[in-house]
């Protein structure tokens, strides 16, 4: 009989190579098997080898061939420990013929909930995983059949797979994911630097599309139409407030206009309400009289790439505050490491030397939240940064350093717009970073290099950097 803790539960009927070889030779290496508690015994290794010697048997005496036997292994020590036993069936037939990805994933979780602290303790390193792997082995079975194999077959972890489904719904996640992680591969390092970006960037997308859908549901409660659900006659009609009037040509804002029964509203890119009107002539509003002249094919053109531009500005926009998850995720696990990289201890060394007035202006604001973290606070707890400090050995004096300088840079960058005086126009920092804030993105892409490229600078921060790189002596 099968066991029912067998690890395989898709694919497990032998096929005709099997079925022939043990015709053939019989079965070489013996089953294993445990006591079932109706006195049968339930095969856990070897039950599609077992299914193959019995189908054999079947028709040995008819083709002339012997009758025969199967060796197993009686393990009565496995009574009772459903667990262990899921496992050891687990790494069998993980090294023999190919488990579906979803028995697999399945047997592992089994198989580790099943165990003691122990016994999971080895399970787990045995299996190559990492820590919160039943998490992530719960959460993985979650993709369906298909992303399923596709991340498998792309050579995703088991903690990226996990990953991979809390981003699944945005279009070519998984695409996007494979690409980055190939990335990693190339670069030969182990690290996941490309990961970690491409990630946090689909996570940012996310965040937006919920964002979006809770404020167009705030609309509805409310009351308000959506402009995209007017009917045809009604499209033709809409005007924004901004166009429109009283009958006293008075501005007509959107307090004003909440009771009027053509109130509706679209969102902008920031998912903020832009107010329209339905049918300003039958509610009694007028058209500013300042008629658009039709546009030539030159402005049409001049329109088209303002649109574009608009798109690629909040594309940056978002990317840029994405990346500051990978970023700031690097710098703790670089704070928190036994040893500082030189690198990064001159780094802050000299910005206190030489940019004390940089660094003064972040420390006057006593905006300690990044430090904290830095330092090793969890989320949501409170300890001051200079008890953390305190805290860790002498030797890490410089990890201190280090985080203090790295959090003024943080917050420098934190909002990727500004406004540049000099040309009077917005400036945004993925176009023209001053050199020192170049300086700082460069020498964490060099230190995440270094630690086999568990970092990696997003595609804005280096279209940011771009022209902040060291020049190669051939290029002069």
């Amino acid at each position: 009989m099968r066991d029912e803790h067998n690890a395989r539960e898709h694919d497990t009927e032998p096929d005709e190579k099997l079925i022939t070889s043990v015709k053939e030779l019989g079965v070489e290496e013996p089953i294993s098997v445990r006591p079932r508690p109706d006195g049968t015994y339930g095969v856990f290794k070897g039950w599609r080898r077992a299914q193959a010697a019995q189908i054999a048997n079947e028709s040995a005496e008819q083709d002339g061939r012997p009758v025969r036997t199967v060796k197993a292994f009686v393990r009565t020590d496995l009574v009772g420990k459903d667990g262990v036993t899921r496992f050891l069936s687990l790494v069998e037939n993980d090294h023999r013929k190919g488990m579906d990805a979803r028995d697999t994933l399945k047997a592992q979780e089994l198989s580790l909930l099943g165990m003691d602290d122990v016994d999971q303790a080895r399970a787990v390193r045995a299996l190559g995983l990492k820590r919160g792997a039943v998490k992530h082995l719960r959460t993985a079975q979650k993709l369906d059949d298909a992303t399923l194999r596709q991340a498998t077959a792309g050579g995703m972890d088991l903690e990226q797979t996990a990953q991979l489904t809390e981003v699944e719904d945005i279009p070519n996640a998984t695409q996007r994911l494979l690409k980055a992680l190939a990335k990693d591969q190339e670069e030969g390092r182990g690290g996941r630097g490309h990961w970690d970006q491409e990630f946090a960037l689909l996570t940012e997308e996310q965040a937006n599309t919920q964002a979006r859908a809770d404020a167009i549901a705030a609309l509805k409660k409310s009351g308000v139409t959506l402009a995209s659900t007017l009917g045809y006659d009604q499209k033709q009609t809409v005007k924004p407030l901004t166009d429109l009037t009283t009958g006293l040509g008075a501005p007509i804002t959107a307090d004003k206009h909440h009771g009027c029964p053509g109130n509706c509203a679209t969102l902008d890119e920031d998912n903020q309400p832009v107010w329209y009107c339905a049918d300003p002539a039958a509610h009694g509003h007028k058209v500013r009289k300042q008629p658009k002249p039709r546009l030539s094919p030159e402005e049409e053109e001049q329109a088209a790439q303002k649109s574009a531009e608009r798109a690629r500005v909040v594309a940056c926009n978002r990317a840029w505050k994405a990346a500051a998850g990978p970023r700031q995720q690097f710098i703790t696990r670089l704070v928190k490491g036994k040893t500082l990289p030189e690198e990064a201890r001159v780094f802050a060394q000299s910005v206190l030397l030489e940019l004390p007035e940089f660094y003064g202006k972040w420390a006057t604001k006593r905006d300690t939240t990044d430090v904290a973290r830095f330092l090793g606070a969890k989320e949501g707890e409170r300890t001051p940064e200079a008890e953390l400090a305190a805290a860790l050995p002498k030797a890490k004096f410089a990890n201190v350093l280090f985080a203090q300088v790295a959090a003024a840079f943080e917050a420098d960058i934190r909002d990727p717009k500004s406004y540049d005086m000099v040309r009077y126009r917005p400036a945004y920092l993925w176009e023209a970073p001053s050199a020192r804030q170049a300086a700082y993105l460069l020498l964490l892409e060099a230190l995440g290099q270094a630690d086999n490229g568990s970092y990696a600078l997003s595609e804005v921060e280096e279209q940011a950097v771009a022209a902040h790189r060291p020049k190669a002596p051939d290029a002069a």
